[in-house]
Formats: structure tokens, C-alpha cells, sequence
């Protein structure tokens, strides 16, 4: 399932630690760091003495080192088959550092207007990464960015060779759509230790980016089993991703957008569909306006998108999408509403419905009769989760 690959390429990493120093000397003002401790509630810093700090650390330098060499050789066209199957290995004290179809991903970070400079500030040494209380069952690790901007995620060597294999159609989605609610994924790692075992990671933008106001957040994916989280106790800075019966006798109100939202919807689940994946889930979190975010006329900019049919001739005009879109870092998944901002994104794109996951919805629909699990075929877990996605919208 994996993309083939030309070879490998291993060189010795440049060392991140001017770069850091002006990037940490620049950010550390009083003024900063008050703001940024208000802004990270309900979140614990990876800092020495945490179980995950050498990792993490490791992962830092090895990624400040890798989107150096990206800044150097700065993409020139839309990626070809060799980008995609690219293998990069930068070799540094104590580990190692593979960077997979690297160029491919500069390239996609690139044409969703992300500066590399940024991007290796936020990754690199110049701030701990953070940690939340995740919900998930998942035996993942997973990190924020010290700016909240970014996602990480351990992966497992399977999914990766999946999210590899279709990284060329996913590029293409995204050129076709570039509303589309799907997770922009940004890069796709391996982390040796010692010439120990690979360690996979991901790279994401974060749904919930920027935070500071988010008041619920959730994991939807259409179905009961196991889909429900204790919530945290009133008052508890604690941040928990809730589940679907968390969300009953709530709606998401749209208004015009509504129609929207589940096309592109309808349109990504499809997508989906055709790659045989499954289990993927509809991030979703809640941010109440301000009275001068509310309408046309405030900070919001009227955008006009390519359709979400990808029309392009002057004939399909009347199909194309108008969003409002507010004038934030992350408007690609952001919609207002009347009175609520909602911040929405299609996350853990890579389960494949192979034998296994056969088994399982076998083994599930003995042990769970007349109830909805996740583990469905891709026609039913799509069409299952746009239905969702249609009773709980106005």
C-alpha cells in the first residue's frame, strides 16, 4: 500500500540553535507569556521532567532541521511522482529524523499561504510542546504546537503507508475544493532513537485554532457505541473533546450557511468513501460572537470560492460557493452563524475497510444488535454521518 520510493536520502542535520535563540528571545516578554499561560488553559506544557520531554525535544530539532532544507530548496511546481515518494533521513546526535514525501508537503503547505518561517517557529525549539487529556481510545500520543497552531499525532507504520498512498488524490481534492472540511495535513515523520524502532507522527493544521474563546468541543462520528465522555466538573480547567451522546438536544445553527455545509460535507464523505476509509470523525467546537462579529459588516469578508463542484466555466456560475468567511488565521475551518462561531474539520483519515475491519463489524453486530457502532462499511459510515450532520443542523 505504500507509494514507492527512489531511495532514500540520509545527511547530517544543521544544528537549530541560533534559530532558536532569536525566535525564543523575541517571544518571551512579559506581556507574551501572561497571555500565552490565560491562553493555555486545560493544557500541560512538556517540560523537563515529563515522561515525553526527550521525545519531544528530539522531535523539535529534528523538524526545525527538516523545513530548513524545504526553506532551502523551496518548491518550484506542483509536486511530482518522486516528491510524493520522497524519503529524507537527517541524521543527528542520538537520532534520527525521516521526513516522507517531503517536498510533496512544502508544496501543499505552500499553496495554503503557510510561510516556512512560520511554520519551523512554531515546531521547533522556541516553546514546549503542549498536551491535553485526550478522549480518544486510541493508544497515540498526542501534541499542540506552543502556539496551539499545530497538531501532532503518533501514527502507526501502517496508517502511514495509507495516508501516503493517497496523498496524491487528497492534494487533488484539496486543489479541487479548497473550502473543503478535511484536515490539512502538513508533513509526515519517522523519529529513530538510537537505531531503535520508528516512531510515525503527523503533522496537522488544528481545527480548534485560534482557541481562546472555544466554550464545547467535540468528535462526532454518527453512532452510540462508546460515544460517550464524562465531562469535567463545573469550574475545572480541564479541555475535553466530548462525543456524539454528549451532543444530544443540541443543534449547530448555521443559517445560510447551512446549505453549504452539507454539500462540502456530502462532497468530502464521498471522497472518502472512494478511498475505502472509514472511522474518521467530525471535529467540532463552539465559540459564542461578540456583537461586532456579528453580520456582514463587522470583521467578516465576503469571499467567493470555487464551486464545490469544482466548476470553473462562466456557464456554472451560479453553482459556485459564497462563504462568509471571518478574517482569522483559520478561516478554512471556520463558519459564523447568527450567534455562534463554529470551527468544523474531518480528522483521522487513514482506517482502511480491509479484512480486519470486517471482522470487527462482524464481532460488533453480534455483541451490539439494534445499536450503531463505528466500524461500518465506507458507503454506510459516510452516508450515516452526513444524515447526522443534517438532523443536528437549522
Amino acid at each position: 500500500m505504500a507509494a514507492p520510493s527512489p531511495g532514500p536520502r540520509e545527511v547530517l542535520a544543521p544544528s537549530p540553535e541560533a534559530g532558536c535563540k532569536a525566535v525564543t528571545s523575541s517571544r518571551r516578554g512579559l506581556l507574551w507569556r501572561l497571555r500565552d499561560k490565560q491562553s493555555r488553559l486545560g493544557l500541560f506544557e512538556i517540560s523537563p521532567g515529563h515522561e515525553l520531554h526527550g521525545m519531544t525535544c528530539m522531535m523539535q530539532a529534528g523538524l526545525w532541521a527538516a523545513t530548513q532544507v524545504s526553506m532551502d530548496h523551496p518548491p518550484t511546481g506542483p509536486p511530482s511522482q518522486d516528491d510524493f515518494s520522497e524519503v529524507l533521513t537527517q541524521v543527528h546526535e542520538g537520532f534520527e529524523l525521516g521526513t516522507l514525501a517531503g517536498p510533496a508537503f512544502a508544496w501543499l503547505r505552500r499553496s495554503l499561504g503557510l510561510a516556512e518561517e512560520d511554520y519551523q517557529a512554531a515546531l521547533g525549539p522556541g516553546g514546549p510542546y503542549l498536551q491535553f487529556l485526550s478522549t480518544s481510545k486510541s493508544k497515540a500520543s498526542f501534541f499542540l504546537s506552543h502556539d496551539q497552531r499545530f497538531f501532532l499525532k503518533t501514527q502507526g507504520r501502517r496508517e502511514v503507508q495509507v495516508l501516503l498512498a493517497h496523498l496524491p488524490r487528497y492534494v487533488q481534492h484539496l486543489q479541487r475544493h479548497p473550502h473543503s472540511l478535511l484536515a490539512r495535513l502538513l508533513g509526515v515523520h519517522s523519529l529513530r532513537v538510537d537505531r531503535g524502532k520508528k516512531t510515525y507522527f503527523i503533522i496537522m493544521q488544528s481545527v480548534f485554532y485560534p482557541a481562546g474563546r472555544i466554550s464545547e468541543r467535540y468528535d462526532i462520528k454518527g453512532c452510540e457505541v462508546s460515544r460517550w465522555v464524562e465531562p469535567a466538573p463545573e469550574g475545572s480547567p480541564l479541555v475535553l473533546v466530548l462525543k456524539d451522546l454528549n451532543f444530544q438536544g443540541k443543534t449547530i445553527n448555521l443559517g445560510p450557511q447551512r446549505s453549504w455545509f452539507l454539500r462540502q460535507m456530502e462532497l468530502d464523505t464521498t471522497f472518502l468513501r472512494e478511498l475505502n476509509v472509514l472511522d474518521y470523525s467530525l471535529l467540532m467546537a463552539f465559540q459564542c460572537l461578540h456583537e461586532d462579529e456579528r453580520g456582514p459588516g463587522s470583521s467578516l469578508i465576503f469571499r467567493t470560492a470555487r464551486s464545490v463542484e469544482g466548476a470553473q466555466s462562466p456557464e456554472e456560475s451560479e453553482a459556485q460557493n459564497r462563504r462568509l468567511l471571518p478574517d482569522t488565521p483559520n478561516a478554512l475551518h471556520i463558519l459564523d452563524g447568527p450567534e455562534q462561531r463554529y470551527f468544523l474539520g474531518v480528522v483521522d483519515l487513514a482506517t482502511v475497510y480491509g479484512l480486519r475491519k470486517r471482522l470487527e463489524h462482524l464481532w460488533k453486530t453480534l455483541r451490539y444488535p439494534s445499536r450503531t457502532f463505528s466500524t461500518v462499511s465506507p458507503a454506510r459510515y459516510a452516508r450515516r454521518l452526513c444524515q447526522w450532520v443534517e438532523a443536528h443542523t437549522e
